[in-house]
C-alpha cells in the first residue's frame, strides 16, 4: 500500500495486502479506551482560591460535576466583585444594557436565551481585558402588574375603583417589594455576570425624572400632541394597548351577507355587503365599490339606506382600495371600528361614528341595541335582519381575531383621545444611522425589516388608562377645554407656578389621569440607566454610548427602533453600535411553546436535571436570528459533554505533580509552547495537539468577535472531544506510562496542562460553572477563570506535524475498520504490512509505540525492505 501523501489509507486497500482485523468496539471519532491496568498517581488537588474559600470541588474527589455547586460559585464570583467593570487592563469598555424583563415575570426560555447570549459576550470581552458593564434591571410592566395586583385585591373582596389612586399605588409597591425579585433571582441562576450594584427599575426616581424630561423635550420640539385617533382598545383592561400587546389568532367565525337598499330605487335595487361584524353597521358612513366593477357602477354617487337605522342614508362611493374578489365586492366603511376603514375615511374626508362604548357595549347611536354587549348585539341584529328580510345568508369563515396579550379578550379598534408622538422626524435620523454605518444590525437581513418599518412608521400612541406607571406630566385648568388649555411641567409645583402666571393666583389645576406606555420608559433605557438627563455623571461619560443591544427579533420595531430614535434625539448619539437579534425558542417539532400545547420547557426545571452549562451550551448553538428547536435529546447530549469535560479534568489532574511538589511544578510551569522554537522541539503528538489548539484559538476568537457564537461553540466542542479527549489523551497515556523517559512524560504533562487550561478559557463564556470548577482544581492558579486573560492569537503551528499525525489517525482508523469488517475477535493477534515512502515510514517507525497504542495497544516487531515499486514496506507482526 503506497503512502506517498497525507491522504493515507482505505480499509479495502489495506486488506488487499494483508487482511487485518479490528475490534468492533469503536467509539466516537474512532478511539478505543485504554484498558491496561496502570499505576497512576492519585492525589487531591486544590487551587489556592478553592482551599481558601471552600467553594469548589475537584474531579479527583467528585465523580461528576455537582449542579448544586453552581449557586455557590455564582455567589463567590459576585462577592469578589468580578461582575463590576474594571479598567485595570485599559481599552474601550464593553457595555450591554439588559433588556428589562417584566417585574411580574418568571423565567422562560426566551429569558434563558438572551441571558445566555449576553453573558457569553460579557465573559468573553471581560477576559479580553475590556471593562465590561452588563447593566441589569426590570420593567414596571404597567398592564401586567396592575392586573396581578387587581387579582390579588379581588381575592380580598376589593375592587381597584374602591381604593384611591394613592392607596392602589401603595399596594402595588408592596407587591413589588415582596415578589419583584423573583425574575432577577432566576436570571442569576443562569449565571448572568451583570453588575447588580447598578440594577435599575423603570420606576426608580432617577429613571422617572428621565421619563418626564423626555416628554417635556419632545413636547417643546412639537413632537408630542393630543388628539382623537384610532387605537387598540381593551374593554376588559379599560385602556389603549400597543400593537405589541395585541396577538392575532385564527378562529372560526361567520361572514354575514346583508342587503343595503338604494335610496329612491325599486325593491330590486340593493347592494349586498359581506361583513364579519354586523354590530358596527350603525357606524357606517359610506358604502364603497371598485370604480371598475361593472356590477355596481350604476349606483356610484347614489345613497344607500343603512339597515335597522330608520332610514339613515350614506353615500355610495368608488375607491380602488375595495377588493372586487372579497365577499360581494361591496365594502361598508365603519371608520370608528376598523383600522383600514379609519384611514380610508380620513383620506376621503368621511365622518367618523363611534357606536361602541369603552366597556364593549353599544352606545346610543345603536338605538334600541344600546347597552347590549357587542357580541350579544351581533346575534340580536342578525335575528332582526332575518325578520326584516335584509339578511341574505351567513357562512363559516376563518377570522384573524385580535386579542389582548394580557387579558385575552377581543381588542376593539376605537377612536379615543390619547397622547401621541410624531414619529417621522425621529425615524428619519434612525434610518440615516444604519445607512451611514453608525449602527450594525445582526443578522444583516433584518436591516431591510428595520428600514421598511421606519419608512412606513405611524405615530405612536403613548398614553394608557392605568394607575400604575409614569403619570403624564400634563396639568389641566379647571373649567377649561383639555385639548386647548393645558400645562406641561416637571412637577405639580412647577405647573402651578406656570398656571398662576397665566391665569391668576386663584387658578386650580389637576393632572392628566393617564400614564405613559411602558415602552416609552423602555425607549430611554440605554441612557436613563446611566444617569441621563445628567450627562455629567461618571457612568454616562464612561459607558455611553453602549456597545451591543441584544434581544429577540420580534421586538425590533417596538423597542429597539424606539431606543435608537430616542437615543439620537436626546443624546445626539446612536445608543449602541450593534444590534444582535436572536430567534424564538420552539419545541423539538418546531412549534411555539404554549401551555395549551403542553410543550413548555421550564428553564429552572431544566437546570435541575441537566445543569446550567448544558442548557446554556444548547441554546448558544443556534444561528443568529433563526428560531431554535429545543429538545431533551440536545440537552442530554450536552450534559454528556459536561461529564466528558469533567472526566478529562480528572485524567489531567491525576497525572500532574502534587501541589506540595514545588520543584516539579516550577519545572512544569516553565514549559512554554507559544513560540515556534519551543513548538518544533515537541514530538509529533504534542506538536500536533498544540498546533491544533493554536488554530482553534484563532478560529474561535474570530467567531466571538463576529458574534458567531454557534460556530465558536461547535469548534470548541469538536476540538475537545474529537482531538483532545479522543486522541491526545489516549496518545499521552503511552508517553506518561510507557515511554521510559522522565523528560518525555514531563513534556506530556506540560502539554496536557497547557491544552486543557486553554480549552477551559475558550469554553468559559459558554459553560462558566464547570469550567471555573475545573480551573480552580488546577494547582497554582493566580486568578479566577472568569477574570483570566484570553489566549493570545496568531500563535505558531506546525502544518507538517498536523499532516503526519493525521496520517497516524487515518492508519489507526483503517486498522480498526478492517478488524471490524472481518469480525476478528478482540484478543486475537494478527500481522500487518504497510507500504509507504521512506519519509512516512520514518515517522511511523519513530512513533510506533504511540501509533500502535492508538490502534489497539499492540506489541510490535518492525522491519523494512524496498518494494518493487520503490516504496518501503513496513511489516508489523503480532498485531492485536
Amino acid at each position: 500500500m503506497a503512502l506517498a501523501n497525507p491522504s493515507l489509507l482505505s480499509t479495502r486497500s489495506i486488506c488487499r495486502l494483508n487482511p487485518l482485523s479490528l475490534s468492533s468496539r469503536t467509539l466516537r471519532f474512532g478511539f478505543t479506551p485504554f484498558r491496561r491496568k496502570l499505576n497512576r498517581p492519585s492525589r487531591r488537588f486544590f487551587s489556592v482560591l478553592a482551599s481558601q474559600n471552600d467553594i469548589f470541588s475537584s474531579p479527583d474527589t467528585a465523580k461528576s460535576f455537582d449542579f448544586s455547586s453552581e449557586e455557590r460559585i455564582y455567589n463567590w464570583w459576585d462577592s469578589q466583585g468580578y461582575f463590576k467593570p474594571s479598567f485595570d487592563r485599559g481599552g474601550d469598555p464593553f457595555v450591554i444594557p439588559m433588556p428589562p424583563p417584566n417585574v411580574t415575570g418568571s423565567l422562560h426560555m426566551g429569558h434563558a436565551m438572551f441571558v445566555t447570549l449576553e453573558d457569553i459576550m460579557v465573559r468573553y470581552f471581560r477576559m479580553k481585558g475590556r471593562a465590561t458593564l452588563w447593566l441589569p434591571g426590570t420593567d414596571h410592566a404597567g398592564i401586567a402588574t396592575q392586573l396581578v395586583v387587581e387579582k390579588l385585591l379581588a381575592s380580598e373582596g376589593i375592587k381597584r375603583t374602591e381604593l384611591s389612586r394613592e392607596e392602589f399605588a401603595r399596594r402595588v409597591w408592596e407587591w413589588k417589594e415582596k415578589y419583584g425579585e423573583t425574575i432577577t433571582k432566576q436570571i442569576r441562576r443562569l449565571g448572568a455576570s451583570c453588575d447588580w450594584t447598578r440594577e435599575r427599575f423603570t420606576l426608580d426616581e432617577q429613571l422617572s425624572q428621565a421619563v418626564v424630561e423626555a416628554f417635556i423635550r419632545l413636547h417643546e420640539n412639537g413632537l408630542i400632541y393630543q388628539g382623537s385617533y384610532m387605537v387598540n382598545w381593551s374593554p376588559s383592561l379599560q385602556t389603549a394597548v400597543s400593537d405589541l400587546e395585541v396577538e392575532y389568532s385564527e378562529e372560526p367565525g361567520t361572514l354575514f351577507y346583508i342587503k343595503y337598499r338604494v335610496a329612491g330605487g325599486s325593491r330590486s335595487d340593493y347592494l349586498t355587503i359581506a361583513t364579519t361584524r354586523p354590530e358596527t353597521l350603525f357606524g357606517d358612513t359610506a358604502i364603497a365599490v371598485h370604480p371598475e366593477d361593472e356590477r355596481y357602477s350604476k349606483y356610484i354617487g347614489k345613497l344607500a339606506i343603512v339597515p335597522l337605522t330608520f332610514g339613515r342614508h350614506v353615500p355610495i362611493i368608488s375607491d380602488r382600495y375595495v377588493d372586487k374578489e372579497f365577499g360581494t365586492g361591496v365594502l361598508k366603511i365603519s371608520p370608528g371600528h376598523d383600522h383600514n376603514d379609519y384611514h380610508l375615511a380620513r383620506k376621503l374626508g368621511l365622518p367618523i361614528l363611534n357606536v361602541i362604548n369603552k366597556d364593549g357595549t353599544l352606545n346610543e347611536v345603536a338605538g334600541m341595541y344600546c347597552g347590549l354587549d357587542r357580541f350579544e348585539a351581533r346575534k340580536k341584529i342578525w335575528a332582526d335582519l332575518e325578520e326584516t328580510s335584509l339578511a341574505v345568508k351567513k357562512e363559516s369563515y376563518t377570522l384573524r381575531v385580535p386579542r389582548s396579550q394580557r387579558g385575552g379578550e377581543v381588542i376593539e379598534p376605537l377612536v379615543s383621545k390619547q397622547w401621541f408622538v410624531s414619529m417621522e422626524p425621529l425615524a428619519e435620523k434612525a434610518l440615516h444611522a444604519v445607512e451611514k454605518g453608525q449602527l450594525t444590525i445582526l443578522p444583516e437581513r433584518f436591516e431591510k425589516t428595520y428600514k421598511h418599518w421606519l419608512t412606513n412608521i405611524k405615530d405612536w400612541c403613548i398614553s394608557r388608562q392605568l394607575w400604575w406607571g409614569h403619570r403624564i406630566p400634563v396639568w389641566y385648568i379647571v373649567g377649561k377645554v383639555c385639548e386647548e388649555e393645558y400645562i406641561v411641567a416637571r412637577s405639580e409645583e412647577e405647573a402651578l407656578v406656570k398656571a398662576r402666571e397665566q391665569y391668576g393666583k386663584s387658578v386650580e389645576i389637576y393632572q392628566d389621569p393617564d400614564v405613559l406606555d411602558t415602552w416609552f420608559s423602555s425607549a430611554l433605557w440605554p441612557f436613563s440607566t446611566l444617569g441621563w438627563p445628567d450627562v455629567s455623571t461618571e457612568d454616562f461619560r464612561q459607558f455611553y454610548p453602549t456597545t451591543v443591544l441584544e434581544t429577540g427579533h420580534d421586538i425590533l420595531f417596538f423597542w429597539v427602533a424606539r431606543m435608537i430614535m430616542m437615543g439620537i434625539e436626546f443624546t445626539g448619539s446612536v445608543p449602541f453600535s450593534y444590534v444582535y437579534l436572536h430567534g424564538l425558542i420552539r419545541d423539538s417539532q418546531g412549534r411555539k411553546m404554549s401551555k395549551t400545547l403542553g410543550n413548555v420547557i421550564d428553564p429552572i426545571d431544566t437546570i435541575k436535571e441537566y445543569g446550567t452549562d448544558a442548557l446554556r451550551f444548547t441554546l448558544s448553538l443556534g444561528t443568529a436570528g433563526q428560531d431554535l428547536n429545543l429538545s431533551t435529546e440536545r440537552l442530554t447530549s450536552n450534559k454528556a459533554f459536561t461529564n466528558k469535560l469533567w472526566n478529562a479534568g480528572k485524567f489531567v489532574l491525576q497525572n500532574l505533580p502534587g501541589k506540595s511538589d514545588v520543584s516539579a511544578w516550577e519545572h512544569l510551569l516553565a514549559y512554554k509552547f507559544d513560540t515556534e522554537e519551543s513548538l518544533l522541539k515537541l514530538a509529533i503528538p504534542e506538536c500536533w495537539v498544540v498546533s491544533k489548539l493554536h488554530e482553534l484559538i484563532d478560529i474561535v476568537t474570530t467567531s466571538y468577535d463576529k458574534f458567531f457564537f454557534g460556530d465558536a461553540g461547535r469548534e470548541i466542542y469538536d476540538f475537545f472531544w474529537g482531538d483532545f479527549a479522543d486522541w491526545y489523551i489516549e496518545a499521552s497515556k503511552t508517553r506518561l506510562y510507557h515511554s521510559g523517559s522522565h523528560a518525555v512524560a514531563s513534556i506530556a504533562r506540560g502539554v496536557l496542562l497547557y491544552v486543557f487550561e486553554n480549552i477551559l478559557k475558550l469554553l468559559h463564556p459558554f459553560m462558566p460553572f464547570v469550567t471555573e470548577e475545573l480551573w480552580q482544581a488546577l494547582p497554582y492558579r493566580k486568578q479566577a477563570l472568569i477574570v483570566s486573560h484570553w489566549p493570545e492569537s496568531s500563535l505558531p503551528r506546525d502544518t507538517k506535524s498536523i499532516k503526519r499525525f493525521e496520517n497516524l489517525q487515518s492508519l489507526t482508523r483503517a486498522i480498526r475498520n478492517a478488524r471490524a469488517e472481518y469480525s476478528v475477535e478482540p484478543a486475537k493477534r494478527i500481522s500487518a504490512s504497510i507500504v509507504a515512502n521512506a519519509d512516512v515510514l520514518d515517522y511511523i517507525s519513530a512513533w510506533q509505540l504511540c501509533g500502535c497504542h492508538l490502534a489497539l495497544h499492540i506489541s510490535l516487531f518492525i522491519y523494512s525492505r524496498m518494494s518493487a515499486s520503490g516504496y518501503t514496506c513496513l511489516h508489523i507482526a503480532d498485531l492485536c
